[in-house]
């Protein structure tokens, strides 16, 4: 039995779907930005943004090399560890590379700003210590969605990041929220979101579905109290309009989070087609049998 835990958290702990397997190393607490209307995940007194002691990091690297044995994958908590400067990121990558040599991919949480605070080159070091994969929430494609949910950023500023990761061969996942602009702003949404995707022709593409598990009042404030929240066969089409429009070559995409009703899986363009057919039996069942929407279906 070992005197102490490899790694401490300070709890709750969030990491995408796809790293269900991965080391969680919590490199700062909470996220640098924190003030989108939709987002619970660091509103906890507990969760107020701050890098972890540079010292405790290197310290739980060597006991998880210690105490772990082969580890594969490692994410880096909490919700922007790329806030972090690029001289504490490389120290931990080195750390890493020393003390876990069977790691093969480094990933994060990653907001726009904080890619575009770092150069190619500072990216291209970070890629060469084993940093390979982003994760960027961009929410929506559509500027208008962006400022009523005070994201903070905007088709340009998302796309620029996006950008910036390829050209230092980082691959990107982009993540857009199904329902994020209402009944009202549905369309747009969906719209000027696959004109971001087509754009930056992003690795992975993935999907989840606006919920409120705490009340949706910020988010009807920021919209000025006109947020109407879409059904599932709503929701439906909202996604068979963002599938539609896309023109991506090989990005994988996923609609498979807990909160997502229709689960798609599949790369576009090549499974285009299955999948809006996919979208249209969607949305044909829930409109024929509403006392089941919310429902999670697969076909």
């Amino acid at each position: 039995m070992f005197s102490q835990p490899p790694v401490t958290y300070i709890e709750p702990v969030f990491r995408p779907p796809s790293e269900g397997l991965s080391l969680i190393l919590q490199v700062t607490n909470g996220c640098s930005w924190n003030n989108c209307t939709f987002c619970e995940m660091y509103t906890a007194p507990q969760k107020k943004f701050a890098p972890k002691s540079e010292d405790k990091v290197l310290e739980e690297i060597k006991r998880c090399g210690q105490q772990l044995g082969q580890i594969r994958r490692v994410f880096l908590g909490d919700g922007d560890a790329m806030a972090l400067s690029v001289r504490r990121l490389k120290t931990i990558l080195e750390a890493i590379k020393e003390h876990l040599p069977s790691v093969t991919r480094v990933s994060a949480y990653c907001l726009p700003r904080n890619i575009k605070r770092k150069t190619v080159e500072e990216l291209q070091e970070l890629r060469d210590l084993g940093l390979s994969l982003i994760y960027i929430g961009a929410e929506s494609g559509d500027d208008e969605v962006l400022e009523k949910i005070n994201k903070g950023e905007t088709f340009e500023s998302t796309k620029d990041a996006i950008l910036k990761a390829k050209a230092a061969n980082i691959k990107s996942s982009v993540m857009i929220i199904n329902g994020m602009g209402g009944k009202e702003y549905s369309k747009q949404h969906a719209i000027r979101s696959a004109e971001l995707v087509n754009a930056t022709q992003p690795d992975y593409v993935a999907t989840l579905v606006l919920f409120f598990s705490h009340g949706k009042e910020k988010v009807e404030a920021g919209f000025g109290g006109t947020f109407t929240p879409l059904n599932t066969a709503e929701l439906c089409e909202e996604m068979r309009t963002f599938i539609e429009h896309t023109k991506l070559e090989k990005s994988i995409f996923r609609s498979d989070h807990v909160s997502n009703h229709l689960v798609l899986k599949g790369v576009l363009g090549k499974d285009k087609q299955n999948m809006l057919d996919d979208i249209d039996d969607a949305i044909q069942h829930f409109k024929a049998h509403p006392e089941i929407q919310h429902q999670v279906t697969s076909f």
